[in-house]
């Protein structure tokens, strides 16, 4: 018997199978766990000793669903038929069946984390009993990665709770506490931790029911789920309306889980798996639910690991850092050093400045406790953390100087002079900015080799990613701090090198640029937006526009304009919204016109600003013309070198600026269509719209040549010898 499950028999006859994949702090379900169990599952029902089974976990997890590297990388699903990929994958959803029709009855005790195939080891017993700790978190999150929960957990959970309960934890990937797994029926009872083993083998030795609810005669979905009724398909008819509008068809998991339960709820169970395992098969076959799970788990997951931090440099311990510029952005940051336990100080033109800097934590974690989130006892250390001052002496303690203060060289100049004149020889000394050069920036520090860019994104306590400029004379020292860094606050890094807008700036840059483009040659506005949404971005350009500020963006276009020798702005629609007083949601006014709620109406004096064009492009070429600027900005931005990583890009995209998760990234979306496909759309753009999606012509090489930007035929990133 493999050691990733332990199997006793107690003197009742009750076994116990304790979960426990060695060499992994969670169980996942691969191989080696799945093998292991099915084994043990076996031996217990063939044992005419054995009465009952209890499941457990020896680790702190119970069973934290499917291991997503198997499914993310190796196998070629794609070139497989989907009944080959059906059976491939179909083994637990078949184990799972049988065990709850074996004749012994099950229990699961849950002492931890139960996600996916967890869940629905758990949702196949007879019998479900949780331990009574708020850490612990039931849920099927596989939505949320393109696929559907392929263990049963489509057909089970239905019949346990209903339809309407269910649909949350299918569609949406939400997570149960144990409290509400209880309220909802999804388990029988929450119990101390020190009792959940017994309190399992309790309702064995009772003579637990060892035949499921949906197993017996005249069984019926709880909540009126007879599917032969009106209700039931107007039920249908509202979920498939409502996931369109939402997701735009990008998304193929909730359209196919909504198939599950339409079709798998009219057939007896044996069927509905089957139904389940089709779907399935159909998922796993989509690049979606590949490009997600690359992306967003495998590489995500490589990311927040370190892989790529410098070998043979010490881990910075951080108990104290420094932050210049208690705006919002340096407040997030603050508070989310805070919230990890780090000490800050913050340091401000004047002491009401700074103190704003720590009220902005104050009243956001006021919001938790409102919402019963946090206690006060943790908001009063969190506050704790943080030490607003003027006073740059304050400084000399800290093992990291972040300056975040207004994006003007000159004002930078002055706040890196003063921070590198206040901290001992050797501080790492980092800038927190979107555009500006780190190269430029590093000759008003008195060491350049400890000077590292660091942008962050707003708001900074919420948003996951940290995007780290290497200057050209920063050092393995400060490129490792800047990591350890964001491990310490939990985010997700990646490094890029140095150039103008970095890769997050220049890369949403072309996704503006291309907005305002159709703007002002008199596209409809609505038209643009609604485009992008249906792209799969989470907002338009031009609410972003508002978002950020059209005064912001009005001071940086001059800045830029003059960098170019020229005095004109980019976009005149800029200009004249500028002039008009209208700054965005800051004073309710720009391309929307915003109300107190937050709710935005587009402004009808862009009509007459930019008239409409008699004949307007379909939304077809409006969609194209906004993807295409990002992966075309992408391209250029790998061949110059900029990344180090393809996957650095793909994060940043995603996770930064919110290119569509479902498209995996720029670079994962160019492997996707196939470069062929992208180089000849980018050449019809710019043949009618200009450079903005020019190829260069390494990446027409890459085409040639048969290389992609991910697996085996990789170009190698030009990014990473200059990274060197």
């Amino acid at each position: 018997m493999s050691e990733a499950v332990t199997y006793s028999v107690d003197g009742d006859g009750l076994c116990t199978l304790v979960l426990d994949l060695p060499g992994e702090k969670m169980n996942v379900l691969g191989p080696a766990l799945s093998e292991a169990f099915e084994a043990a599952l076996r031996r217990a029902m063939a044992d005419d000793a054995v009465k009952g089974v209890v499941i457990t976990s020896g680790k702190s997890t119970f069973v934290a669903g499917g291991d997503l590297k198997m499914l993310g990388g190796g196998l070629d699903v794609a070139s497989m038929a989907p009944a080959e990929v059906a059976h491939l994958f179909g083994s637990l959803s078949r184990l799972l069946r049988w065990m709850e029709t074996a004749g012994k009855p099950v229990a699961c005790a849950i002492n931890g984390l139960a996600l996916g195939g967890g869940l629905e080891i758990a949702l196949a017993c007879h019998y479900r009993v949780v331990a009574d700790d708020p850490r612990i978190m039931l849920g099927l999150p596989e939505s949320q990665v393109g696929l559907l929960p392929g263990g049963g957990g489509t057909q089970r959970l239905p019949r346990l709770i209903g339809l309407a309960a269910s649909l949350p934890l299918l569609l949406q990937g939400k997570n149960l506490s144990p409290q509400e797994a209880l309220k909802s029926g999804v388990v029988h009872a929450v119990v101390p931790a020190e009792g959940l083993i017994e309190a399992a083998k309790a309702w064995l030795r009772a003579g637990g029911d060892a035949v499921q609810p949906w197993d017996k005669k005249g069984f019926k979905v709880p909540g009126g789920g007879d599917t032969l009724t009106p209700s039931f398909r107007n039920t249908f008819i509202g979920l498939n309306a409502h996931t369109r509008a939402n997701t735009f068809g990008n998304m193929p998991g909730p359209e196919k889980i909504a198939a599950c339960l339409y079709e798998g709820l009219q057939l007896p169970m044996d069927k509905a798996l089957g139904v389940e395992s089709k779907y399935f098969a159909q998922l796993m076959i989509d690049p979606v639910a590949r490009n997600l799970i690359r992306t967003m788990f495998i590489k995500k997951g490589k990311a927040e690991s370190l892989a790529a931090r410098p070998a043979g440099v010490e881990k910075a311990a951080f108990r104290s850092i420094g932050i210049v510029g208690a705006g919002t952005m340096g407040a997030g940051i603050a508070f989310a050093a805070a919230k990890a336990g780090i000490d800050v100080v913050l340091i401000d033109r004047d002491l009401a400045s700074a103190e704003k800097g720590k009220a902005y934590a104050a009243k956001r974690m006021a919001r938790d406790l409102e919402k019963g989130r946090t206690t006060q006892a943790k908001i009063d250390k969190v506050l704790g953390h943080i030490h607003p001052g003027t006073d740059y002496a304050a400084l000399g303690q800290t093992q990291l100087v972040i300056e975040s203060v207004f994006e003007d060289r000159a004002v930078k100049k002055d706040v890196i002079a003063k921070i590198a004149a206040a901290v001992p020889a050797g501080t790492v000394i980092a800038s927190n900015t979107s555009a500006l050069p780190i190269t430029s920036l590093a000759e008003y520090a008195t060491d350049q080799a400890r000077f590292i860019g660091m942008h962050f994104f707003s708001p900074a306590e919420r948003m996951p990613l940290v995007e780290i400029i290497r200057g050209k004379k920063s050092d393995d020292t400060s490129w490792a701090t800047a990591l350890d860094f964001v491990s310490a606050i939990r985010k997700t890094p990646i490094t890029v090198n140095d150039g103008p807008g970095f890769f997050t700036t220049r890369f949403i840059g072309a996704f503006i640029t291309a907005s305002l483009d159709m703007v002002e040659s008199g596209v409809k506005p609505a038209l643009i937006e609604n485009g992008a949404r249906m792209v799969g971005m989470p907002m338009g350009a031009l609410t972003i526009s508002d978002s950020i500020g059209i005064d912001v963006s009005y001071h940086a276009g001059k800045s830029q304009a003059a960098d170019r020798g020229e005095t004109e702005l980019r976009f005149a629609v800029i200009g004249k919204l500028f002039e008009a007083d209208r700054y965005g949601m800051k004073n309710g006014k720009g391309f929307f016109d915003w109300d107190a709620s937050g709710d935005k109406r587009l402004w009808t004096g862009l009509g007459a600003l930019y008239p409409a064009l008699l004949q307007q492009p379909s939304i077809a070429e409006v969609k194209d013309r906004i993807l295409y600027a990002q992966l075309a900005e992408g391209a250029r931005a790998f061949a110059q070198g900029v990344l180090v990583d393809v996957i650095d890009g793909d994060l940043g995209a995603t996770l930064g600026v919110g290119f569509p998760a479902y498209l995996g990234g720029p670079f994962a979306a160019m492997d996707t269509l196939g470069l062929p496909h992208v180089i000849a759309q980018c050449d019809r753009l710019a043949a009618l719209y200009g450079d903005l999606y020019a190829m260069p012509q390494l990446v027409r090489d890459m085409a040639r040549d048969g290389q992609t930007f991910h697996g085996e035929n990789a170009l190698r990133s030009p990014g990473l010898a200059l990274a060197a």
